[in-house]
Order: structure tokens, then sequence, then C-alpha cells
């Protein structure tokens, strides 16, 4: 389920302010989640997909609360839901029949709230107590980088695009080279402009809260952001931005996702290869090489040791398996 952040409720799609407005006729909880539906697809422009889900995960809710309180659930009393009922409604749907995940959980919990946060702004029937109720911790995904050879291979198969023979080739080449050799972020990839090229030694980012930070470069990046801009049509000035779209504008990150779908499809990859799986490739591999994790997250930007960390599993994984595959005692 495609979960819509609650705040956006406060405009509509063509981004004006929503109306409070009274709704005399409505009087149950069902009609409520009726409006609510109505307004996802009518005003938000939500997908088919997301608001049978909203409705189908909301209408559960509705329903344990009928049956928990014994009684038809009117508009006004939606209002009076404590906390300790919508967490009785969360455990039900971790310990049911089909119980859910974790992750389902907190899905489910984000549309209940979004569901009352509409009550409150456009019905006027607010509830105090949603605020109160938590979601299951979630556990910290695990990085799942792409291997040398994958690398290597998808860098190649950019190059070496059978569809064109322009100079997009060279340009994807490089982008997927900077982000593997560099460990960059698609959004500081993409912010370089060209007075940053030619690429010295080490390259200065600014990364998330306008942190920067040098990273080294390898001299194959710099020799493939060389190559692009050798191909590349048209001159550039100082401050435009460095990776062009085929229009003249600055490439977007949605472009290097579509790139990545295509170059993973041909190889055989599965779909956790993304432009961020290369950027935990670098991590990986400079750990495998006995490289501080101190000194990863100073290269990778993290503001806590604790999310480099998770790379140390990662790696911990692949030394067992080779020692699995490897070492004759290992059976």
């Amino acid at each position: 389920m495609n979960v819509i952040d609650s705040k956006e409720l406060e405009r509509d799609a063509g981004g004006k302010p929503l109306r409070t407005f009274p709704h005399p006729a409505l009087t149950t909880a069902s009609e409520g989640l009726a409006a609510w539906l109505e307004h996802l697809a009518n005003e938000r422009r939500a997908s088919p997909r997301t608001v049978r889900a909203y409705g189908d995960g909301v209408a559960a809710y509705l329903a344990f609360l009928e049956r928990h309180r014994g009684e038809t659930l009117t508009l006004g009393a939606m209002s009076d839901v404590s906390a300790a009922d919508i967490r009785a409604y969360l455990a039900h749907r971790r310990s049911g029949d089909r119980p859910l995940s974790p992750r389902s959980v907190s899905q489910a919990l984000s549309a209940i709230r979004t569901f009352h946060r509409f009550l409150d702004r456009r019905l006027e029937t607010p509830n105090a107590s949603i605020v109160l109720v938590r979601g299951p911790r979630l556990p910290a995904g695990v990085p799942r980088p792409v291997s040398e050879d994958q690398a290597r291979g998808l860098i190649e198969e950019a190059s070496f695009d059978l569809d064109r023979d322009d100079w997009r080739g060279a340009r994807d080449a490089a982008l997927l080279t900077l982000l593997w050799g560099c460990g960059l972020r698609i959004s500081e990839a993409l912010s370089l402009t060209r007075a940053d090229v030619p690429l010295a030694d080490s390259l200065r980012v600014t990364g998330k809260g306008g942190k920067t930070r040098l990273v080294p470069v390898l001299p194959a990046v710099a020799e493939a952001i060389d190559a692009y801009l050798a191909e590349l049509p048209r001159a550039l000035a100082p401050a435009e931005p460095l990776f062009r779209a085929i229009r003249g504008g600055p490439l977007s990150p949605r472009h290097a996702q579509a790139l990545m779908q295509k170059l993973r499809g041909r190889l055989g990859l599965p779909a956790s290869a993304t432009p961020h799986a290369l950027r935990h490739s670098f991590a990986t591999h400079l750990l495998g090489a006995g490289a501080d994790l101190r000194v990863i997250q100073e290269l990778l930007g993290h503001a806590s040791l604790s999310t480099t960390q998770r790379y140390a599993d990662v790696d911990a994984a692949g030394l067992l398996s080779a020692y699995a595959s490897a070492h004759p005692h290992a059976a």
C-alpha cells in the first residue's frame, strides 16, 4: 500500500488549501469512511489501488471497533475512540488468523491516522488519542549491495547500449561509475556542476543537512567523467549541472532509477540493484578491504556510526558465505 503522508491532506492535488466544512447528512463512521475515500480519489487523485487498500484497511478498523464496543459507530463516536481501543485493534491484527508483519501494522496505523486527520479537518470530528499510539519498532533494513562483478557489468552495459549510439551511453556510464567509485547518493551526484570538473584527487560533496565531506576520486571515475564531457554535444557553463538530459535540462533522479531498472533486467539482477545499491557496494568493498568503520562513516556522510554499522553485518554475512563454500571443514 502506498502510504499518503497525512500532512498532504492540508492541500488538494492542485496545491490549494483544503476547506473545513460540516457534513450534516453524515451520521455514521462508515459514511465518514466513504467521504474520505471519495476525497482520496477525487481531490488527492490517489490511484484506485491505493484507495482500495486504504478502504479495506480502515473498514477492518471500524468493524473491529463496532465489535469491540458492541454497537454501530456514529460519526461523533470517532472522537471518543481511545488509545487503548486503537492499540487493541493493532494487537488483533498482529495475532489474528492472518497476522500482519510489523511493517504492515505500521502501514495500517498510518492509514488510521490519516483517516482521523480527515475526520478532524474536514468533518469536524477530532480525536486527541491518535497521537498517543506508536507503531511497532521496525528493524533497520540491511543494505543490499551489488557485487564488484555486477557493478562492472552494469557500467559496461550502460556504456555499450545497443538501443543508441550517442553521448548518453557515456553519460550513464559516468554516472554509475561515480556512484560506485565515490559512494555518492544520487542527489549528490546530480548536484555536481561543470565547475567541479576536472576532478581532483578528492571531491567536496554537500550531503544531507548541508554537511560537506571530502571523498577520494579514483582515476577510473575521473576518466569516465572526462569521456562523457568529450561526447557531450554542447559546452556547459561553470554553474550548470554536470549531468544533462537529452533535451538539455538537468538529469533527474527518475532517469537513474529507470536506467538501473533497464540494465538489471538485461543482466538478470534482482530488484535490489538500484542506484543506491552502488553506494552500498562502495561501503562494503571498503570494509572488505580492511577500512575502519569510522573512515567509511566519514566518506558516506553518515551522521551516526550505527547507520554505518549495518555494513559490517553485510560483510560478515559475505565472509561466512565464502568460508562455507571454500573451507574444507566448513560442513
